[in-house]
């Protein structure tokens, strides 16, 4: 009998004990899982933003032209039923279209909560390197300012006033998707175009400015533009050949935006498509001129003219024009690698004497375009990353994460931008929790005293017990 009364006493001891050890870690255990779960959504939230949404909110979500922001405190605070909505349903009498599943949309409700969680909780900067990473980045200017010369010259035409306000409008608003001179981009359709001026009215032209076309990107601007400036903008289309070629200023390149993920790329494709004549680490060879070298990088001063020679090559010699085999972003991508040289370059080029032809680098004359293949994939198509199943259910929690942002660098670059997409690499930041949340040590007190009173209680009860079979007997 005293045997039992012993493994009992234990028994019960242990589970007191065992107790307690659960209530003091189980507040910081559940915290952390939160943590963990929110973490995830934001990284699932990035690439839904980025195959969906940076195309008219911008890498960054700070909008494009009558496409609103969506970087701002007031969508952060917003409460999640309103936001919900509006990603599900869409908004009436605008270019924004419903995105769930039961509206017609491509998103299911885990999808939708993984884009409130990252806008509530994500950081915009690691967001704009997911969209870069994955070549998705609209590579479009916002707006450029036309010269008071210019303003003047366009009033003093018959009825001028008008067209000129109608030009200083559309640099202002419109150039980031119809381009510089309405020829037009990816992402909108050509206004500087004979067959608009005659066949288009401007009833319809307006209606069209004013709300917007729907199932494209065109929004509606009555919100944003006056009556007024609609039929300014409305003028310009009409007389647009009336005014001159060079009207609007051809706005500088954006920068590229530098990840590891893009130098990793450019490294890829400069290895398959370059280095067989510029040398495996840019040296030179026979074929042609070294390119990690000093005297290079000061003639080749912008990465807009880098571009310039790898998407249309140079005439009389056997540089070859990529523009036609390559995207956008992957030549950005070997501009990238490339410029990555410029702080090491050496002085004098050390040219690599094994391959390439005879008799000179071809770059100094005419010549033979050296046969290279044309580039391979450099990483699997990035696919949509399904959202958790736990991110279906609850509203999300508010827990704030701490993030870690990916250095990145951006080279200034000046002169004509070319349009297109292009797959960068499926690589992406993600934003990860570095440490842990502060331990609410209230909230373990307010859970451990009792634990250890119920404890206190089993063990003076089992005392007791023991006493009285002692008594007894």
């Amino acid at each position: 009998m005293k045997t039992h009364l012993r493994l009992a006493i234990l028994g019960a001891s242990l589970l007191a004990i065992a107790l307690g050890v659960y209530i003091l870690i189980e507040p910081q255990r559940m915290t952390l899982a939160a943590v963990e779960l929110v973490n995830a959504q934001v990284v699932d939230g990035q690439i839904i933003y980025a195959e969906n949404c940076a195309v008219c909110h911008n890498a960054a979500g700070e909008g494009i032209g009558a496409n609103p922001a969506l970087n701002t405190d007031g969508l952060k605070l917003m409460d999640y039923d309103t936001l919900y909505k509006t990603i599900a349903r869409g908004r009436y009498n605008t270019a924004m279209p419903a995105w769930s599943v039961t509206d017609g949309g491509p998103l299911n409700d885990a999808a939708i909560n993984a884009l409130i969680v990252m806008i509530q909780n994500g950081d915009w900067h690691d967001t704009q390197i997911v969209v870069a990473d994955l070549g998705l980045a609209p590579r479009v200017p916002l707006s450029v300012t036309v010269p008071i010369t210019m303003l003047e010259t366009i009033a003093a035409l018959p009825n001028g006033a008008a067209l000129a306000k109608g030009v200083e409008l559309y640099a202002a608003n419109c150039i980031a998707c119809h381009g510089a001179s309405g020829e037009g981009s990816p992402l909108a359709p050509a206004l500087n175009d004979p067959v608009i001026r005659t066949e288009r009215t401007a009833d319809q032209l307006i209606k069209t400015i004013g709300l917007g076309a729907p199932g494209t990107v065109m929004v509606g601007w009555n919100q944003r533009l006056t009556s007024e400036e609609i039929a300014a903008l409305v003028t310009l289309i009409q007389r647009w050949d009336e005014i001159p070629l060079d009207a609007i200023p051809q706005p500088p390149v954006q920068p590229i935006i530098v990840t590891e993920q893009l130098l990793a790329t450019g490294q890829t494709l400069y290895a398959q498509t370059c280095s067989r004549c510029h040398g495996t680490d840019g040296q030179g060879t026979r074929r042609a001129p070294a390119l990690n070298v000093q005297t290079f990088f000061d003639k080749v001063t912008t990465d807009a003219a880098m571009i310039q020679i790898v998407t249309s090559g140079v005439p009389g010699t056997a540089m070859p024009a990529w523009g036609d085999r390559m995207s956008v972003s992957e030549i950005e991508a070997i501009v990238a690698y490339v410029r990555n040289w410029e702080q090491t370059a050496p002085a004098v080029a050390n040219p690599q004497t094994t391959g390439g032809g005879q008799g000179g680098p071809p770059w100094q004359r005419n010549g033979t375009t050296p046969q290279v293949t044309a580039p391979q994939s450099v990483a699997p198509q990035p696919q949509a990353v399904q959202p958790t199943p736990a991110a279906q259910s609850t509203t999300p929690t508010t827990t704030t994460l701490q993030s870690t942002t990916p250095a990145t660098t951006t080279h200034t670059a000046g002169g004509t931008q070319g349009q297109g997409q292009g797959t960068q690499g499926a690589g992406h930041a993600t934003a990860t929790v570095t440490t842990a949340p502060p331990t609410d040590w209230r909230a373990i007190l307010l859970l451990a005293v009792p634990g250890v009173i119920f404890g206190g209680v089993l063990l003076a009860s089992s005392w007791e017990l023991v006493k009285m079979r002692k008594s007894s007997g």
